[in-house]
């Protein structure tokens, strides 16, 4: 009885360690966003001790999420670009904040690519119709976007990163370590003398003869921004920040007819006619208007219609040429003034339109 006891227990043992081997064995699984392949160890000492510089200052990139498809590229991974310097540019096809940095990463790309600068759009939608590949892939187009874009429809990507702003825009290095951020539009020749400075770091590093310092240059296409007093205005039950000024309130998920409003207020819009709310937009039900007062230059708006419309648009009483014929779920410019301004807007539309949003510029 006693020697089957101690076989017994050195069984256990045994069983045991070889538990202890097989987990051991096992590769780590991180607890949270993974860095773009970290290196374990580096040939060249000195390279190690640059690296070793760097992560005492900078946080290395975390690799991307995605989900959806990739535009332009095969898919990609951070990994994959290491020895290349990549900006990760978030951005959504509908922001106007985005649309006018567009102009500035077409320009870097076409003068730096060469010299080994990626350039990652992570497409993260705000509205439900930014996450249709379609779209993405025909807003892709109508913007001559020709570097890679990659959808972010779960948010995965933007989470890594702690992001929390369209656009924003980091520098990765070419060792991995997140080196410049920038939050929304601005801060162009920073970010280019930041791009320079990375590239050059790269060909000293790799013994390239090249010459990445540029003269920083304003792309003609640029849109000036004027002086804006009134915020960005939503209509659906999801994103409404502003709650808007008519008195019949906005329930979620319901129709409702608004009566004209006696009075208003600035920087709050209010709605004439039958509308339903959803959490992306209100659908107008019947003939109806949108009334504005707001300073700015310009004015946008996200929308749609199905089917497709003309809507009429009045400043301070007069019809104004715009961008007035609404179909795809896309931004449509429909005021475009030569100087920033308080005006009285009304946009006149049919049943079937659908607002998402007001922008300012």
């Amino acid at each position: 009885m006693k020697a089957k006891t101690v076989m017994l227990l050195a069984v256990l043992c045994l069983v045991a360690l070889s538990i202890v081997l097989i987990e051991r064995s096992k590769p780590a699984i991180p607890d949270g966003p993974v860095d773009a392949t970290r290196p374990d160890a580096v040939a060249d000492a000195a390279v190690a001790d640059i690296i070793a510089a760097k992560e005492a200052q900078f946080p290395y990139a975390p690799e991307l999420i995605p989900t959806g498809e990739f535009i332009n590229t095969e898919p990609l991974t951070l990994a994959q670009l290491r020895g290349k310097v990549v900006l990760v540019d978030f951005w959504t096809y509908s922001c106007i904040n985005c649309i006018r940095t567009l102009p500035y990463l077409k320009q870097w790309h076409d003068s730096y690519a060469d010299a080994g600068l990626v350039i990652l759009g992570v497409h993260t939608p705000e509205f439900a119709f930014e996450q249709d590949p379609e779209n993405v892939r025909k807003a892709v187009n109508k913007f001559g976007i020709t570097y890679p874009v990659m959808q972010d429809n779960d948010y995965r990507t933007w989470r890594a990163y702690k992001n929390q702003y369209w656009p924003r825009k980091y520098l990765v290095d070419i060792d991995g370590f997140i080196r410049y951020d920038h939050i929304g539009e601005g801060g162009y020749e920073e970010t280019e003398l930041a791009i320079q400075a990375l590239l050059k770091e790269k060909v000293e590093r790799m013994g390239e003869d090249m010459v990445v310092e540029k003269p920083i240059v304003t792309p003609p296409t640029a849109v000036e921004r004027g002086f804006v007093a009134t915020p960005e205005l939503y209509f659906g039950s999801a994103f409404r920040r502003n709650a808007g000024g008519n008195s019949e309130g906005y329930p979620a998920g319901e129709t409702v007819t608004y009566a004209a409003p006696v009075s208003r207020e600035p920087n709050t819009h209010y709605v004439i006619g039958t509308w339903t709310i959803t959490p992306d937009y209100m659908e107008l039900q019947s003939e109806g208007s949108v009334l504005l007062t707001y300073t700015a230059k310009n004015v946008n708006i996200v929308a749609s219609s199905d089917p497709a419309q003309e809507v009429q648009v009045l400043l301070d009483g007069q019809i104004v040429d715009s961008d007035d014929l609404i179909g795809d779920e896309r931004l449509y410019a429909i005021v475009l003034t030569e100087a920033s301004g308080t005006h009285e807007l009304e946009i006149k539309g049919k049943k079937g339109l659908r607002m998402y949003t007001f922008t300012f510029g």
